[in-house]
């Protein structure tokens, strides 16, 4: 009797740690089960009027002298080129420079490692830790708005600079 008592409140521990302390104790859509963001950046997906765009891991990073710079890709899944027109963050407009045409598969990314478009606020004065309402507007898809968080310059943005000029040269495919 002993044994068998035992063995039960063993056995009964054990599926009640196992099941309120997992993910799957509580159920299929726990919130620890559900979390995919693995950056800071915001997302967005623009599927309207032919368009396929997908807008990833999208931050300003404030700098030192008062402006913010934004970080992102932007992907352009559509048989149809695009183009970014323009972007602005509150009420300033950006300063964009390098690659604005979003041919099919052929990521638009600004900073890091490989970036091919630049976009500058002077002046704005952003505060890290807050979030902006950024709006990009393009030639197809027309405006689509992101919040989108400001970071301060350091960790993986300490290389973020407000300078005109890229890092790498522009690529353009040609068409």
């Amino acid at each position: 009797m002993r044994k068998i008592t035992k063995v039960a409140v063993t056995t009964i521990s054990i599926a009640l740690t196992l099941s309120l302390s997992s993910c799957y104790g509580s159920g299929p859509d726990a919130a620890t089960r559900t979390i995919t963001r693995v950056t800071d950046g915001n997302e967005a997906v623009v599927d309207t009027d032919g368009s396929d765009l997908r807008v990833n891991n999208l931050l300003l990073v404030a700098t030192e002298d008062g402006s913010a710079v934004l970080v992102g890709t932007i992907v352009n899944r559509a048989e149809a080129t695009d183009q970014i027109i323009g972007i602005s963050a509150g009420d300033a407009q950006a300063t964009v420079t390098g690659e604005t045409k979003l041919y099919t598969n052929k990521p638009v990314t600004f900073e890091g490692e490989f970036a091919n478009a630049k976009a500058v606020f002077p002046g704005v004065n952003a505060v890290a830790g807050t979030h902006v309402d950024v709006t990009i507007g393009f030639a197809r898809a027309g405006l689509v708005t992101v919040s989108a968080i400001i970071r301060d310059k350091r960790d993986l943005y300490a290389n973020v600079t407000t300078g005109a000029k890229l890092a790498t040269p522009a690529a353009t495919p040609a068409k």
